[in-house]
């Protein structure tokens, strides 16, 4: 079999066979085949696409290129949740808990962040002696006992994926439905869960800016998931405003808590209930969505929700004190007031410059060498269709420095005020069950 071949075949609009996908992940990963070969079979598929077959068949070779974790010591349906990204994603914070609660095993491997904030794993850093570093037997058993756990993603898995992503984004193939469906899914069939609910963002804080280029990545994964074996389903997601009102890492620890105790932003505790309720119906326990929901509802006004959050952290070296006494995260030493300079309704908030203007402060990465500074960051004080009088605060600036100029004025540039109340946009735009 020679590469070329294979370049050729797909140049020319045919199907690879799952022998032909193999032996170029094969390759690829152990360095036989070189970088310009697999930058130009990536091109060819940037152009050509690949069928839901094709998409199956990569994604499992690139599972295959390296370690996979046996989730089988775990009682029940292992239930993994995956979102594609976005500017104040406070999600997972909550849904790890809140699932758990009712009794659903969450055995969840995450990353750190690059980009606007930290990732989740950055986040939980933010509570004082926390520590994502598990053993295969320690995670299982966490979970065993308290239904939850969140490890550091292991340093072998998919490796294959690792050297084609890197690829990808120095080649311009990076916005490939197949290389990006095939990328998220190799990972998370790889970490082991039975079952996976994927929250597809979709607008200007978004991977995917576009509601119809969401569908299309939401179904793809769907199909790659069930395909092989995996319980699979999404939703799409909004994400043409921040979610939730915070952005920086400790705020949104403070806010995940806040929202377990009942008290979180309305957007973020109704797409926490919409993906729970997913979460609890695909492992089996609730036969419909509704019976889920009540479920997470009362785990969230009994108190156990946030107990599971207090065992979670403690199992895990935090200070589970946290949960009731916020203060014990990392604090900014400055607080700065963004005031409207004129009355009206939110019209817009540009989701990825917001992220950026925290990122300016400190709260994400620009390189992977960049240190995240974990109490920084913006609370938003308004969203949009909200109204807002002259002076009333859009948003408080958290930060470690005083001069803080720069960040006032990309706040300014993308916060919108107008006269006429927009339309609110809706927070779940499609749910994708196949």
């Amino acid at each position: 079999m020679r590469m070329v071949d294979i370049i050729e075949k797909k140049r020319d609009g045919h199907e690879l066979t799952t022998e032909e996908i193999r032996f170029f992940i094969e390759g690829y990963t152990n360095g036989t085949i070189p970088d310009y070969q697999a930058s130009s079979l990536a091109m060819a598929i940037y152009f050509q696409d690949m069928s839901d077959r094709e998409r199956a068949d990569l994604t499992m070779a690139m599972v295959e290129s390296g370690d996979q974790i046996d989730l089988s010591a775990i009682d029940g349906v292992k239930v993994d949740k995956h979102s594609t990204g976005g500017v104040g994603d406070t999600t997972t914070l909550v849904l790890g808990p809140l699932v758990a609660a009712t009794g659903v095993p969450v055995a969840k491997m995450s990353g750190r962040g690059l980009g606007h904030t930290g990732g989740t794993i950055d986040k939980l850093e933010a509570i004082e002696g926390f520590h994502v570093e598990l053993t295969t037997k320690q995670f299982a058993k966490q979970v065993n006992d308290i239904k939850v756990a969140v490890i550091g993603q292991s340093g072998n898995l998919t490796p294959a994926d690792k050297k084609l992503y890197a690829l990808r984004d120095v080649t311009g193939t990076v916005s490939s439905i197949p290389l990006i469906a095939s990328s998220i899914m190799s990972k998370k069939i790889a970490a082991g869960s039975d079952a996976i609910v994927l929250d597809v963002k979709t607008g200007d804080g978004a991977f995917m800016k576009t509601k119809e280029d969401s569908i299309k990545l939401a179904k793809a994964m769907v199909k790659i998931g069930n395909a092989v074996g995996r319980k699979t389903m999404a939703i799409i997601s909004d994400m043409d405003q921040p979610l939730g009102a915070a952005i920086g890492n400790a705020l949104e620890v403070k806010e995940a808590i806040e929202t377990l105790q009942g008290n979180g932003p309305e957007d973020l505790t109704e797409l926490c209930l919409t993906l729970g309720s997913q979460m609890v119906v695909v492992a089996g326990h609730a036969t419909t969505l509704e019976e889920a929901r009540e479920q997470l509802k009362e785990v969230i006004a009994n108190g156990k929700a946030l107990d599971v959050f207090k065992q979670f952290v403690e199992a895990q070296g935090g200070n589970p004190a946290v949960a009731d006494d916020p203060s014990l995260l990392p604090q900014a030493k400055y607080k700065v007031e963004v005031p409207a300079k004129q009355a009206g309704f939110i019209g817009h908030i540009v989701a990825d410059e917001i992220g950026t203007a925290a990122m300016l402060l400190g709260a994400g990465r620009a390189t992977k060498e960049s240190e995240i500074d974990l109490a920084v960051g913006l609370m938003l004080h308004k969203k949009v269709g909200d109204a807002v009088e002259e002076g009333d605060s859009l948003v408080t600036i958290y930060a470690n420095r005083e001069d803080v100029q720069e960040v006032i004025e990309k706040i300014y540039a993308n916060i919108s005020i107008v006269d006429t109340k927009p339309a609110i946009p809706a927070l779940i735009e499609e749910v994708i069950t196949e």
